[in-house]
C-alpha cells in the first residue's frame, strides 16, 4: 500500500526529522554561477568604481526548486587593488531564465528565456539595454525555424557578434511531423542529453528579427560551443562525429571532434584542428589574435589529462602551450576537462585563467600562452576548491569553498605578468565555516609493486571530514566511506551539504580519490586501465586502513556510500571484505559489466576498462564477456552480509536500473536485507515517484524537477537526496548508531 510522504520536519519520525531539518539548513547556502563587470566610472578621490553584476543559485528544498537570483555591487578600485565593496540594493529573483550573455561593449544583455502559452512552451530571446530596458523580444518558437534551443554546457552557446547586431546559438534541427516520422527512432547523445540529436547553428539578426539556420556543415558532425570570428564573417565551432552512431557525450571528453571554421560568405566549412582528436572549449583572445582550446585523445579513459592548444588566427598555425603531464614533478598536475571558463583571457591577450583539479584540490592557474608557463595562484590559500567566473578589465572574479565552508565570492586585480603571486583577494560575499566540522587530506601510498619498487609517483589521496572533538576527550567516530564515480573523476575539496550533514550528525566521512582519479597526472589515470575492479577497490580499502590507523575512527562501525562507479567499488568491498562493512547505500551502481554492455550509452568503456581497443563495429567475444564478468561485483555477491540500499533512475541511460535489479534478486534470495528505490521521471516533469521494493512498505513522494533525462542524480538534488545516506541509519540489522544532536 502506497503512502504519501509529506514535506516538513513533522512528517519524519524521530532522528529522521532532525536529519531533514539539518540537511535543509546546510543546503540553503547559495553559490555564484555568473558574474559580469560593467564599464567603470569615476568616483570622488582617486578611486574608480566598477559595477559587478552576479547571479546565484540556491536550492529550495521545501518547494522543490532551484532558485536563481541576482545581486549587484560597486567595487572601489584604486588602480592596483579593490579597496572596498558596496552592495547595491537587495537580491532580485530571476525566473525562467536559461542563458544570459553580455555584449562585448557591456551595453547590451541577451537573455534566453521561456514561458508557457496555452500549455505550450514558447522560447524567447530578449535583448535588454542596460539603461533603457527591453528593446527586443523575439519568440523563437513562433518563427518555427528549428526545435528547442540547447542550453546545456556540452553544446549550448549564446554568442554576440563584435558588431553587436547578431547572436549565435545552437538548437535542435526541425523534424518532419508526418505520421510515419512519429514513431521513427532518432539517435541521441546519451545520458543527460537524451533530447539532443541533430544540433544546428542558428543566427538571430537583431535588426530584422530574422533567424537563419546555418547550412554547409558536414552531415556527419554535430556542431556546438560556437563563437564568432574576429571579423564577424565566419563562425568557429566544435563538431563531434556522430557516425556510425552517437556515443554518450556527457562526462566524456574523449569523443572524436575538431574545430571547424564556417565561412558565411563562401558557404564553406574548413577543419582547423587535428583530425582524429577530441577538442573542447574554444576561446578567442580579446584582440582576436589567438584562439585557445583543449585537446586530448579519442577513446580510452573518458576523462584524461589534456593539452592546451593555441591557434594563431592570422596564420592558422597551431602550437601546444601546455603539454599533457604524465607524472607530475614540479607542483603542476595537468589540465583537465572543464578547466577553461568563458571569460578566461586577461586584457594583455597573453595570459589565461584556468580552474582545474590539482590532486584533491581545485586550483586557479595562470598560463602565459607565449612562454608556456603555468603559475598556481591559490595553492597556498586555505580554501580547497576555486572556480573562475571570469576576468574582465583585469578584474578576476572567483567562487571558492571547502568541505566545511559554503561558497564565498571573491575578486582580485590581476597584477602584471610575472607578479601574479602578489594577487590580493577581496571578499564580496563571505560564508562562515560550519561549526564542529573539520577536514584534512590524507596521502595514501600504494603497496610495493611486484618488482619491489615503491610506487612513489602513484600516491593517491582521500578527503576526511570528521566531527570536531576535544583532544582530551577524543572518541572513535563511525565512518562512512565514499569512493567517487567516473571512474575518471575526482572529489575536490569543495562544499558538499550531504557530506557536511553526515559529519554534523556524528559520522566521519572518507572520500577516496583512488588511482585513476583526475588531478594526479595521466600516468595515474592510465594505471587503472586493465585493473578496474582490482586497483580501485584495493586503493579504497587501503585508504580505509590508513584512516583507521591515523584517526580516531571506530573499525566496527563502517558503512559505504557511492554512485555509478563508486557504487561498483562499494559493492565489491562488501563482498570482498564482508566483516569490515556494516551497511551499504549505492546509487545507480554498476553490478555486472557484461550485462551492462548492451544497455549503456558508453559501450566503449566496457572494452577500454579491460585495456582492449574499441571500434564501433566491435562485437564482444566470449573471452571479453568473461573478463567483464570477473571484474564485476556480482561475482562476490554470495559473500555479502551487510544490508544494502539500491537507488536507481528508471530511465538512466548510462547505468541501466536492471543492474541493481540483478543484485537485488541475488541478495534477496540469500536473505540479505536489501531495499530497492527506483525513480521514474518524465522529461520536464515537476513530480517524480519513488517506489521501494523489499521488506519495507512502498512509499511514494514528490521529488521536484529533475534534469532532463530522468537521471537519479537530478532527482536527488532536493531533499530526497538525504534519504540516500540516511538509510545507513535504519536499514534492517544495519548500522546501530546513536546520533549526537545537531548543534
Amino acid at each position: 500500500m502506497a503512502s504519501r510522504l509529506h514535506h516538513g520536519r513533522d512528517a519524519l519520525p524521530g532522528c529522521l526529522g532532525r536529519i531533514d531539518a539539518l540537511y535543509q539548513k546546510l543546503s540553503q547556502f547559495p553559490s555564484a554561477v555568473y558574474a559580469s563587470v560593467g564599464a567603470g566610472f569615476a568616483a570622488r578621490g582617486a578611486a574608480k568604481c566598477l559595477p559587478l553584476y552576479t547571479e546565484w543559485c540556491q536550492p529550495d528544498l521545501r518547494c522543490h526548486q532551484q532558485l536563481r537570483f541576482s545581486r549587484q555591487y560597486i567595487l572601489h578600485h584604486d588602480g592596483t587593488a579593490v579597496v572596498s565593496v558596496t552592495p547595491v540594493g537587495v537580491a532580485a529573483e530571476i525566473r525562467d531564465q536559461l542563458l544570459v550573455r553580455m555584449s562585448p561593449s557591456g551595453r547590451h544583455k541577451a537573455v534566453f528565456t521561456y514561458h508557457l502559452e496555452k500549455g505550450q512552451r514558447q522560447e524567447v530571446l530578449e535583448q535588454v539595454w542596460s539603461h533603457i530596458g527591453r528593446v527586443k523580444n523575439i519568440n523563437l518558437t513562433a518563427l518555427d525555424k528549428h526545435g528547442r534551443v540547447y542550453t546545456d554546457e556540452q553544446f549550448g552557446c549564446l554568442s554576440w557578434s563584435r558588431s553587436e547586431t547578431q547572436i549565435l546559438y545552437v538548437a535542435e534541427r526541425r523534424r518532419p511531423t508526418t505520421q510515419e516520422e512519429k514513431f521513427m527512432y532518432y539517435d541521441n547523445w546519451g545520458e543527460a542529453l537524451g533530447d539532443k540529436s541533430v544540433p544546428v547553428l542558428c543566427v538571430l539578426n537583431l535588426e530584422t528579427g530574422e533567424v537563419s539556420v546555418l547550412e554547409c556543415i558536414p552531415g556527419h558532425i554535430s556542431p556546438g560551443q560556437a563563437l564568432w570570428s574576429p571579423d564577424d564573417k565566419s563562425v568557429v565551432f566544435v563538431g563531434w562525429w556522430h557516425e556510425p552512431f552517437r556515443l554518450g557525450l556527457n562526462a566524456c571528453s574523449n569523443r572524436r571532434s575538431a574545430l571547424f571554421l564556417l565561412d558565411l560568405s563562401e558557404h564553406s566549412c574548413e577543419r582547423l584542428s587535428s583530425d582524429y582528436q577530441a577538442v573542447s572549449s574554444p576561446r578567442l583572445s580579446p584582440d582576436g589574435t589567438y584562439l585557445i582550446y583543449l585537446e586530448g585523445p579519442v577513446f580510452g579513459p573518458h576523462h584524461q589529462c589534456l593539452k592546451l592548444q593555441m591557434l594563431n588566427w592570422q596564420t592558422k598555425c597551431v602550437s601546444t602551450v601546455v603539454e599533457v603531464v604524465q607524472t607530475p614533478t614540479a607542483g603542476f598536475f595537468g589540465i583537465y576537462s572543464g578547466a577553461v571558463p568563458l571569460l578566461c583571457w586577461a586584457p594583455d591577450n597573453k595570459r589565461i585563467i584556468l580552474n582545474t583539479p590539482q590532486r584533491s584540490r581545485k586550483e586557479l592557474l595562470i598560463v602565459d600562452t607565449h612562454l608556456g608557463s603555468v603559475t598556481p595562484i591559490t595553492a597556498e590559500m586555505p580554501e580547497g576548491s576555486w572556480t573562475v567566473l571570469g576576468i574582465q578589465q583585469d578584474l578576476l572574479v572567483a567562487s571558492c569553498s571547502s568541505p566545511n565552508c559554503p561558497p564565498s565570492l571573491k575578486v582580485a586585480v590581476l597584477p602584471p605578468a610575472g607578479r601574479e603571486l602578489k594577487l590580493q583577494w577581496v571578499t564580496v560575499e563571505e560564508a562562515s565555516i560550519v561549526p564542529y566540522v573539520e577536514w584534512k587530506i590524507l596521502t595514501v601510498y600504494p603497496p610495493v609493486s611486484e618488482e619491489d619498487i615503491p610506487a612513489t609517483d602513484q600516491t593517491f589521496e582521500a578527503l576526511l571530514l570528521r566531527p570536531q572533538g576535544s583532544k582530551q576527550r577524543e572518541k572513535a567516530f563511525p565512518l562512512i566511506v565514499s569512493p567517487h564515480g567516473g571512474p575518471h573523476a575526482v572529489f575536490d575539496a569543495r562544499w558538499r551539504p550531504a557530506m557536511a550533514c553526515l559529519c554534523r550528525l556524528g559520522f566521519a566521512v572518507l572520500m577516496v580519490n583512488y588511482r585513476g582519479s583526475l588531478g594526479f597526472g595521466q600516468a595515474s589515470i592510465d594505471s587503472l586501465i586493465s585493473h578496474v575492479g582490482i586497483q580501485d577497490v584495493e586503493d579504497t580499502q587501503r585508504a580505509v586502513e590508513v584512516a583507521l590507523q591515523m584517526e580516531p575512527l571506530d573499525p566496527n562501525r563502517i558503512a559505504l556510500l557511492g554512485g555509478s562507479h563508486g557504487g561498483f567499488i562499494c559493492c565489491h568491498l562488501i563482498g570482498r571484505y564482508p566483516e569490515r562493512y556494516k551497511a551499504c547505500a549505492v546509487r545507480s551502481p554498476v553490478i555486472n559489466t557484461a550485462t551492462l554492455l548492451g544497455t549503456s550509452d558508453i559501450p566503449d568503456w566496457r572494452f577500454s576498462a579491460l585495456g582492449l581497443p574499441y571500434c564501433f563495429e566491435q562485437i564482444p567475444t566470449a573471452e571479453d564477456l568473461a573478463a567483464m564478468l570477473l571484474s564485476s561485483p556480482i561475482t562476490h555477491a554470495a559473500k555479502v552480509q551487510a544490508p544494502v540500499l539500491l537507488c536507481v533512475g528508471a530511465r538512466d541511460r548510462r547505468v541501466s536500473p536492471y543492474q541493481a535489479v540483478e543484485y537485488y534478486r541475488v541478495l534477496r534470495a540469500r536473505g540479505i536485507p536489501v531495499r530497492y528505490l527506483a525513480v521514474e521521471t518524465e522529461v520536464g516533469s515537476s513530480v517524480s515517484h519513488t517506489t521501494s521494493y523489499g521488506p519495507i512498505q512502498q512509499t511514494e513522494h514528490s521529488t521536484g524537477t529533475p534534469r532532463k533525462g530522468g537521471s537519479l542524480k537530478a532527482c536527488m538534488l532536493w531533499r530526497p537526496r538525504m534519504a540516500f545516506p540516511t538509510q545507513l541509519l535504519n536499514l534492517q540489522n544495519g548500522f546501530p548508531l546513536k546520533l549526537r544532536s545537531a548543534k
